[in-house]
């Protein structure tokens, strides 16, 4: 009898054991895992469904957006605050903090599903969505770290971009551009079509 109580103590401190080693190893997997979720798979799995997402630029503004686009290194989307609507673009290095209001934390965390958006998307950097108003000579709105200037995009090169300053409304016409600028990537917090 007493074998017995023996081997089934043994076996119970073996079972807690184990059961103990398999929490640490769960553990460790989900560190892992969320060691390998990046800020642009979070914030599009916390935005999926059209929800707004608060964002926080470099510059201290607070721009709250339906994102309905990204790519590699930018998402795009609609504010909901303030009167003006146009779309906006944001680089994901002008994000200085993500808002996330309800259970958008929690989604953030979960495993992405799959990217939302076709492999091309996600692939397409910050340099071809300016290249692409720069081609439809579309006027915007940059906001850089130093301030806002109105414009359109004459050149994009692979780490800058340039613009031409006039008043905001007007076509870009020779006698209506006050200067050019050139605006570095890494400067642009965020750009209104």
């Amino acid at each position: 009898m007493r074998w017995d109580e023996l081997f089934a103590d043994i076996e119970s401190r073996l079972e807690h054991e184990l059961d103990v080693e398999r929490q640490e190893l769960a553990a460790e997997e989900e560190r892992l895992r969320l060691g390998r979720l990046g800020l642009r798979e979070r914030v599009l799995t916390m935005a999926r469904g059209g929800e707004p997402l608060g964002l926080v630029l470099s510059d201290g503004e607070t721009l709250v957006v339906r994102i309905r686009s990204a790519g590699r290194d930018w998402v795009a989307g609609e504010p909901v605050t303030g009167s003006d609507r146009h779309a906006v673009v944001v680089p994901l290095a002008a994000i200085a903090a993500v808002l996330p209001t309800g259970d958008q934390l929690d989604r953030g965390l979960r495993a992405p599903e799959a990217d939302p958006l076709p492999d091309l998307a996600a692939r397409l950097g910050l340099a071809f969505v300016l290249r692409d108003l720069c081609r439809r000579r579309a006027g915007v709105e940059l906001r850089t770290r130093v301030g806002q200037v109105h414009g359109t995009i004459d050149r994009v090169g692979r780490d800058h971009l340039d613009l031409a300053e006039h008043e905001a409304g007007e076509p870009r016409r020779d006698r209506a551009v006050r200067r050019m600028r050139l605006v570095p990537f890494d400067a642009i917090l965020h750009v209104r079509a």
